[in-house]
């Protein structure tokens, strides 16, 4: 009926822009699902949903028989699917995994779409601001608070000049490090010899004085220091 329109007309454009609230985010600290990418899931989040709120005037009856399609099952879809969106933002480099918070974004702002799909905007919005609260100022308090900073170290040497463990070991400690695991490799047909491990500090400043460090040390052909984070 075209007296829904107007009515359809608000679910969309809210859903747009709650859906760009959370990607205007995301976009802000670099991640590349941002603006559009929320904005779309949210979108077609509530138009999914439409179709199930309004299915008495696309589905047919004939008769006395009638056919009732549940909502539920139209969110169990699109939460579904939308599973597999997130998963392609979830990056694995080496021991650091990045993309989660950006994936968990996604699954949030899915939900938000079919909250405004069916017409709940109250809990659409508080939804929204919870989300935005969520990923600015937790921000904020996890950066403040006292945390382990963990980061993958490796560190190069040729094969004869190779650093010994125990010095290794002496110097990453120094400099209020723990080595969470190490693991040791030949590399170049046995030219080049490598630590690789898991360092794990109270503050991050400390990576910058174990690569200080590292230039200063002449046997050191190549290191590699990569903080893990999402």
């Amino acid at each position: 009926m075209m007296s829904d329109y107007p009515e359809i007309s608000l679910r969309l454009l809210v859903a747009l822009m709650f859906g760009g609230l959370v990607g205007l985010e995301r976009s802000y600290h670099g991640r590349p699902a941002g603006f559009r990418t929320h904005t779309l899931v949210c979108l077609a989040s509530a138009v999914l949903m439409l179709v199930t709120v309004y299915e008495g005037q696309w589905f047919a009856t004939r008769g006395m028989e009638r056919v009732t399609v549940d909502p539920t099952r139209m969110a169990q879809g699109i939460m579904t699917g939308i599973g597999f969106l997130g998963a392609g933002v979830i990056m694995k480099e080496g021991l650091s995994v990045r993309g989660l918070t950006t994936a968990a974004s996604i699954w949030i702002t899915a939900a938000i779409g079919i909250l405004v799909g069916i017409g709940f905007y109250f809990p659409a919005g508080l939804a929204a601001a919870l989300t935005l609260g969520t990923l600015s100022a937790f921000r904020w308090f996890e950066n403040k608070m006292q945390s382990q900073q963990y980061a993958q170290f490796i560190v190069r040497f040729a094969r004869e000049s190779a650093m010994p463990e125990t010095e290794l070991r002496k110097l990453v400690k120094s400099l209020a490090f723990t080595i969470a695991n190490l693991h040791y490799r030949l590399a170049d047909d046995g030219k080049h010899f490598e630590y690789r491990m898991m360092i794990r500090t109270q503050n991050s400043d400390n990576l910058r004085q174990l690569s200080e460090a590292l230039i200063h040390i002449p046997t050191v052909l190549e290191f590699r220091i990569a903080p893990t984070g999402d």
